[in-house]
């Protein structure tokens, strides 16, 4: 292996489809709870991740669908559509009473618009993103997309913009907020 090659290192694919088992995961947990507090406790966790999850796509990912791929602007609006839908579930989601045949409605909307999502990144993009951008900048968008995560507001925001721009200049700043409530209202995130 040379010092350029980095086909063996972790990239952002890896990042984003583990995420993708996480959350899928989280719906598991939460559809297989039936304490109401629990199911608050894992949407709050599940709302936090995809949040985060998408912030981080749309600030360093999208970009480079949209460079590098074959019709990449169509699939960043398709994917940033997807996005916004998402961002209303959760919304409703997060005001929905957990014990309520709402609230699993409401989750199961989400989960089906969010399995579709990821069929169709894990399914072309993914594969697209390695066939067309080289494996180092992959490793490097790991790192970005890792760090914006931390940043990252950890509640849907649905009337703000999903842009790269209002994420890297304003995201910071409303997740710093969303993180402050999260620990004044003891929300798991």
């Amino acid at each position: 292996m040379t010092a350029t090659d980095h086909s063996t290192d972790q990239d952002v694919v890896d990042t984003l489809t583990t995420d993708h088992r996480e959350v899928a995961e989280l719906f598991d947990q939460i559809v297989a709870s039936v304490d109401p507090a629990q199911r608050r406790d894992l949407s709050d966790s599940l709302i936090a991740e995809l949040v985060r999850h998408s912030v981080a796509e749309e600030m360093h990912v999208y970009p480079a669908i949209r460079d590098h791929l074959p019709n990449g602007q169509a699939a960043v609006d398709d994917d940033t559509r997807e996005h916004k839908e998402l961002e209303v579930l959760m919304k409703e989601l997060e005001g929905a009473d957990a014990s309520s045949p709402e609230f699993l409605q409401t989750l199961g909307r989400m989960r089906g618009l969010f399995e579709h999502h990821i069929a169709d990144e894990e399914g072309s993009q993914f594969a697209l993103l390695r066939a067309h951008v080289p494996a180092a900048t992959l490793v490097e968008l790991k790192g970005k997309v890792e760090t914006a995560k931390k940043l990252a507001p950890t509640r849907p925001h649905p009337a703000s913009p999903n842009a790269e721009l209002f994420h890297k200049t304003v995201g910071p700043g409303v997740g710093l907020v969303d993180r402050l409530r999260d620990t004044l209202t003891g929300r798991s995130t």
